[in-house]
């Protein structure tokens, strides 16, 4: 793994992303989703095709749900982006809204990917519907901050998420829940205080 900033750079799944991208569309497809939305990028419309293949969905394509425009940062890694812009880094890394590379603000990420989410959610069965989102790390991490109500400031302390991994969103009784984060198994029944 280089550690490079990939944004919105089109890049192919590697024979590694195809083998991950199977192997999590045969977990998930037990799940016996509803409905698949994933971003129009040819790695996460590729990882979607998977599952679509396995379950007979159609996979919505939508430019919303794109990882993070990095501007200049796109294509460098971590070191060579520490090297030539490393104010703009340590401030990122800090919290601060950057617009990485004369690129997007996390929150902007956030006004155009969850809205796709939401009205993608509204497609499914109000009872028992399953939505699969196949989007790319950094837009995941901010729109499960912005539908959990967290400020943008505390979006990080969601974690990223490893290739072909997920995030299992449900609705509350106020809003919505976080069950899992970062999964690469099925989910399991939690019994909590509100059962």
């Amino acid at each position: 793994m280089e550690g490079r900033f990939q944004g919105t750079t089109d890049i192919p799944l590697t024979e590694t992303g195809v083998a991950q991208a199977r192997a999590a569309a045969r977990r998930l497809a037990a799940l016996r989703p509803d409905a698949i939305v994933a971003s129009d990028l040819q790695r996460a419309a590729d990882t979607a095709a998977e599952l679509a293949s396995l379950t007979g969905l159609e996979v919505s394509l939508d430019p919303g749900l794109r990882e993070t425009y990095a501007g200049v940062w796109q294509g460098l890694t971590n070191a060579e982006i520490r090297q030539k812009y490393g104010e703009d880094y340590e401030a990122w890394k800090r919290g601060e809204p950057v617009r990485r590379g004369g690129g997007e603000l996390e929150t902007e990420v956030a006004d155009r990917a969850a809205p796709v989410v939401l009205a993608a959610v509204e497609k499914v069965p109000a009872s028992g519907g399953t939505l699969v989102v196949v989007s790319h790390g950094g837009a995941i991490r901010t729109t499960i901050g912005r539908l959990l109500g967290l400020p943008p400031g505390d979006w990080e302390a969601l974690g990223g998420l490893s290739n072909c991994c997920w995030s299992v969103l449900g609705e509350g009784p106020r809003n919505w829940r976080l069950l899992e984060h970062n999964a690469g198994s099925l989910p399991e029944p939690v019994i909590g205080d509100d059962v």
